[in-house]
């Protein structure tokens, strides 16, 4: 996918240091690599959202919340005209999640918390550090649905998902991408579990999640974005769609379209 950003789009409109903010990004928003001293909640309450750090990218939906704990560099792309509401966990509460980036599924109350802290002003003493600890219970009970695409640090490993990136519909398999890359389809389906913990059939499949999501918030059909990130038809395409991202293509391109 891309890195694009608008020409004269500014900056996200949320106060430098501020605990949580809200803004509106266009559709290909970029916002370059850095990092942060505290964690930080990004939650797309419509539009979708890709957070990119060595370890690969995570990609959250409006029914998803993406976590970067301190330390990491990463940078952010948005899809769809994207309503983000941004959380800062301070440092010595970041315990109480992951210690690595992650996707979280957003439940009812978690959504409605991270819209009551970033709507809101703070009327009561405390009453955002309430909510917040509501936010953090939450996410200690919520799964952990990472739509996580890691990247490869071996050439030929890289030399191949290079190529699934180039053109992710493409029906190629692993013995012909490796080919191309110069290793054996046995040494590659190792270096996809061991380097990737997946199989070449799941990256690939996650990669064209990846493409999908952004095809539906682009305003594409399902049908047409099923044939364009390499399913053969568009019932297959809705299963999996479903299976991974937790709703149907239809489901999620309607709430983009509310949002």
């Amino acid at each position: 996918m891309p890195e694009t950003r608008l020409p004269g789009t500014p900056p996200p409109a949320f106060p430098a240091k501020a605990p949580q903010g809200a803004g509106w990004l266009d559709h290909g928003f970029h916002v370059d690599n850095h990092s942060h001293t505290d964690g930080q909640l990004v939650y797309p309450a419509s539009g979708a959202l890709a957070t990119t750090t060595e370890r690969g990218t995570w990609l959250a939906p409006a029914n998803r919340v993406t976590w970067t704990p301190p330390g990491f560099d990463h940078s952010h792309r948005f899809y769809g005209r994207t309503d983000v509401r941004l959380v800062v966990i301070p440092a010595h509460e970041c315990g109480a999640l992951v210690a690595h980036p992650s996707v979280f599924a957003v439940s009812p109350l978690l959504r409605e918390a991270l819209l009551a802290l970033t709507d809101r002003p703070e009327t009561r003493p405390g009453a955002h550090e309430r909510l917040r600890a509501v936010v953090l219970d939450e996410l200690a009970a919520a799964p952990e649905e990472s739509l996580h695409l890691p990247e490869p640090r071996d050439d030929r490993l890289r030399a191949v998902t290079d190529l699934l990136h180039a053109d992710p519909g493409r029906a190629i398999t692993l013995a012909e991408l490796g080919r191309t890359a110069g290793a054996s389809e046995r040494t590659l389906s190792r270096l996809f579990h061991t380097e990737l913990g997946m199989s070449f059939h799941r990256w690939r499949t996650v990669l064209r999640i990846h493409h999908a999501l952004v095809h539906l918030t682009n305003g594409h059909s399902v049908t047409d974005t099923a044939m364009a990130c390499g399913w053969s038809n568009p019932s297959s395409f809705i299963e999996v769609f479903t299976e991974v991202v937790g709703q149907t293509p239809g489901r999620y391109q309607a709430d983009v379209r509310q949002g």
